[in-house]
């Protein structure tokens, strides 16, 4: 039998490309999803943040859509902005530096151009690296502590991968005439019924018997191919797929690990639905570099869906550390939201949820790509395979972790998962 832990997206998309049958799919919470959830309430659709899928393979988007009625999907073509001091500036900021006040668009040109900063190691480095002083300072490096609640000396170069927004100086000054700020998310399809659309599709292809909710592993031995239950049953495996976060995986087989290499943020956000719209009814989010704002990013649900209501996600960035006072920060964010004039005196708060997601982003560094490598490496040996975000502890796309569930199914089916 293949046991899978955790039955959101990448676990359930696993057993259902799987072709052996004979699987279970351990659940700690009471129902499937885990991060890609949706609430649906006095007529707001709010999701455990913002959830857009992406697709660039075909075949993951059939799967995708395949029990998803046509009528049900949007394809939204993003419009997304900064709010850089008291103006919104288009995204990408650094092909964007043209719409800053004068004096501020000569100095990032020219720092982009006369920069000190050739060799690098680190993230932040980087940023100064390729982007000049200027760009980095303005928004690259405040927007990215906000998000990543950390040092950003501490980040690997590739931290982001191919979702950071490089931009080449040709493309940047090209931008000044011929507008350009596609990024690999440049559309995205959204169901009217929230991202739950996505999971509930994929898991039509799965027996629900073979999910087993509000349970969970407390103890893994590799020798004897055994897992136990947070009910106390003991069960056998034949391949354990693990899409938990790496270090918990570590602990539960008694593998010594270096907890500080495994470091992440924790995300608080707020969904929140107001009597009626705002003033801003096209972007679909904001980001929000500047310490003044307690968030980093706003998205609106009711812009996607096109709502007569204001109905937005707030997200907020902590050190996993931290100890978060809900209560404390909604009214800090209300605030926020009329001082960003995204919220009005006159409008109401009528319906809210809080989500708080720990982990949220890792924090990759040389340390963790290294260790999670070698072992990976040797949890195979033993039939064990991590996958997904938290499972590979790195930064991906939703397709991705799909794709990476695909590609193990057909791995396992094809040579018993040796």
């Amino acid at each position: 039998m293949n046991i899978i832990i955790g039955a959101g997206v990448t676990g359930l998309s696993f057993a259902a490309f799987s072709e052996n049958n004979d699987y279970l799919i351990i659940e700690l919470s009471d129902s499937i999803g885990g991060y890609c959830k949706t609430t649906k309430r006095n007529g707001f659709v709010w999701d455990y943040s913002g959830h857009f899928f992406h697709f660039s393979d075909k075949e993951i988007e059939a799967f995708i859509m395949s029990n998803i009625p046509s009528d049900q999907l949007l394809t939204i073509s993003k419009r997304t902005q900064i709010r850089y001091k008291d103006r919104l500036i288009d995204y990408p900021f650094q092909k964007n530096i043209h719409q800053l006040p004068q004096e501020e668009f000569i100095d990032c040109l020219y720092d982009l151009f006369v920069n000190q900063h050739i060799s690098y190691t680190n993230f932040q480095e980087m940023l100064y690296a390729k982007f000049g002083q200027s760009i980095a300072q303005k928004f690259l490096i405040p927007y990215n502590t906000k998000l990543y609640a950390c040092d950003l000396n501490t980040l690997d170069v590739n931290a982001m991968g191919r979702f950071f927004p490089y931009a080449e100086k040709t493309d940047i000054i090209k931008n000044f005439r011929l507008q350009d700020n596609d990024t690999y998310n440049a559309t995205f399809i959204y169901p009217k019924g929230g991202a739950i659309e996505y999971v509930n599709s994929i898991a039509s292809h799965i027996n629900p018997a073979a999910i087993k909710l509000n349970t969970s592993i407390v103890a893994i031995n590799l020798d004897k191919h055994t897992v136990i239950l947070s009910n106390g049953q003991t069960l056998t495996y034949d391949n354990l797929i693990s899409t938990i976060p790496f270090p918990i995986l570590l602990q539960l087989c008694s593998i010594d690990h270096c907890e500080q290499w495994y470091s992440a943020n924790q995300v608080l956000v707020f969904n929140l639905g107001f009597d009626s719209q705002g003033n801003d009814i096209t972007n679909h989010w904001i980001y929000f570099p500047e310490d003044k704002y307690c968030f980093y990013r706003v998205g609106f649900y009711s812009n996607i869906l096109c709502q007569n209501r204001m109905s937005l996600y707030v997200e907020l960035g902590f050190n996993t550390k931290q100890v978060i006072d809900v209560d404390v920060m909604l009214p800090r964010v209300i605030a926020d939201l009329k001082t960003a004039e995204i919220l009005s005196d006159s409008q109401k708060l009528i319906d809210y949820e809080t989500i708080i997601m720990n982990p949220a982003y890792v924090h990759i560094n040389a340390h963790s790509i290294t260790d999670v490598k070698e072992k990976k490496h040797f949890l195979a040996k033993h039939d064990i395979y991590s996958i997904g975000r938290y499972g590979s502890w790195t930064y991906c796309s939703i397709e991705d972790n799909i794709k990476e569930a695909r590609a193990l199914a057909q791995h396992i089916s094809r040579n018993g998962g040796k």
